[in-house]
C-alpha cells in the first residue's frame, strides 16, 4: 500500500468516527430532550380523573407496569426507572391510593407517591340526621370498609370506646376526610371525640342559672332546638322558649320528639293521637327532656341551648315558609295556630 493510501485509509477511519461521535451526541441530545418533556407531559387520564392503589411491597417495576395496564402511561420503564432516580426517590415510594387527576405528570405523580400524599375522600354528618341516617351515610361512602354491618347499637359504641353511651346525639355533624382502608368505626371514633370536645368547652362557657344539670342535658335540649328550625337567627329564641319552659316546670310540647318517638310508625305526618299517645319521648305527656338526645345537633345549636335569648316568649308555631312565629301568652300563641296552621288569620 502506497503512503498516499496510508493517509487516505486514516482520513477515512478519523470521519467515521467523527460521523459516530456526531452520531452519538446526536442521539444523547434527542434521548434527553424526550425523557425531559416525557417528566413533564401530563398522562393519560380521563377528564372526570382516575386513581392508582399502590400495595405494600410493590416494586417500582411493578408500579409502572400498573400504570401501563391502567393506560395512564405508554412510556418506557427505563424513562420512569430514570427520571426517579434523577429525582432520588427510587426506593422511597408509599403504598396507598393516589389520585390521577387530568394535567398530572410522571413528576408530579412521583413526587406524591414519595411523600405518601394519597387520595383523600370526605364523609359529611350533617346537622340534624339522626344516628340511623348517619349510618346510612357511611354504608354508603365510596372505599370506607364497612365494620358496623351486623352490630347494634351498644356493640358499635364498645367498638368506639364509648361502652355504655347510647349513639344518637354523640356524633358532631361535620365534614370527615379519609384514606382508602380508614373504616365507619374510624370516623365514628373521631366524631365522638370531636364532640366530646366540642360539649365540654362549650358547656365550660354556658350561660348561669340554667335548668340543665348536665352536659348531657345541653345536648339532649340542643338536639331538640337542631329539629325546630335551621335558621341561625332563630335557634337562640327557640332554645329561649324551652329553657323558660324548664323553668317554670311546662310540657315542652315539641313535635320533633314526639316524631323520634313513634320511630318506623311515623309516615310524614302527626296526628292528634300520636300526640296524646305515651312514650318515652313524648313531651306531651311527659315532663323534663326527653331521655336522649333525637338527632346529632350541631355545635350552633348546641350554642343557643348553653345560650338561649333572653324574653318571655313560652310558644312558638311555624308560618310555613321555614320561620316562625313566637307568643309569651297562651291566647297569642291560639291565634298564631288559627293564623298560620289553619289559615283563619283575622
Amino acid at each position: 500500500m502506497s503512503r498516499g493510501d496510508t493517509q487516505k485509509g486514516r482520513v477515512s477511519w478519523r470521519l467515521l468516527l467523527l460521523v459516530l461521535l456526531l452520531a452519538l451526541v446526536s442521539a444523547a441530545g434527542w434521548f434527553w430532550h424526550d425523557f425531559s418533556r416525557f417528566a413533564v407531559t401530563p398522562l393519560r387520564v380521563s377528564a372526570t380523573g382516575e386513581s392508582v392503589d399502590i400495595g405494600r411491597g410493590t416494586s417500582f417495576k411493578d408500579i409502572v407496569h400498573q400504570l401501563r395496564a391502567q393506560h395512564l402511561t405508554t412510556s418506557s420503564p427505563l424513562y420512569w426507572r430514570l427520571l426517579a432516580e434523577k429525582m432520588h426517590i427510587a426506593g422511597r415510594l408509599h403504598a396507598g391510593e393516589y389520585a390521577v387527576t387530568p394535567g398530572i405528570t410522571p413528576e408530579q405523580l412521583l413526587t406524591a407517591m414519595a411523600q405518601g400524599k394519597v387520595m383523600l375522600r370526605d364523609v359529611t354528618i350533617v346537622d340534624g340526621w339522626t344516628f340511623r341516617e348517619v349510618l346510612q351515610a357511611l354504608d354508603k361512602a365510596d372505599k370506607l370498609k364497612h365494620e358496623t354491618d351486623g352490630l347494634d347499637d351498644a356493640a358499635i359504641m364498645q367498638k368506639v370506646g364509648a361502652s355504655g353511651e347510647r349513639p344518637e346525639g354523640r356524633f358532631l355533624p361535620e365534614t370527615y376526610a379519609y384514606v382508602k382502608g380508614d373504616s365507619d368505626i374510624d370516623i365514628l371514633r373521631r366524631a365522638h371525640d370531636a364532640m366530646s370536645k366540642t360539649l365540654a368547652a362549650l358547656w365550660a362557657q354556658r350561660d348561669p342559672n340554667l335548668p340543665l344539670a348536665t352536659p348531657y342535658d345541653a345536648l339532649i335540649l340542643a338536639s331538640i332546638v337542631e329539629k325546630e328550625t335551621g335558621r341561625a337567627d332563630e335557634r337562640p329564641r327557640v332554645a329561649g322558649v324551652f329553657i323558660r319552659r324548664l323553668q317554670k316546670n311546662m310540657l315542652l310540647q315539641t313535635d320533633p320528639t314526639v316524631i323520634y318517638g313513634m320511630g318506623s310508625s311515623y309516615t310524614g305526618n302527626i296526628h292528634k293521637s300520636d300526640l296524646t299517645t305515651d312514650t318515652p319521648y313524648n313531651t306531651y305527656t311527659r315532663p323534663g327532656l326527653p331521655p336522649t338526645p333525637i338527632a346529632m345537633p350541631g355545635k350552633p345549636a348546641i350554642e343557643a341551648a348553653l345560650h338561649p335569648a333572653a324574653g318571655d316568649a313560652l310558644y312558638f308555631v311555624a308560618r310555613g315558609d321555614g320561620t316562625h312565629v313566637f307568643a309569651s301568652t297562651l291566647e297569642e300563641q291560639n291565634r298564631n295556630v288559627a293564623c298560620y296552621q289553619l289559615k283563619r288569620c283575622q
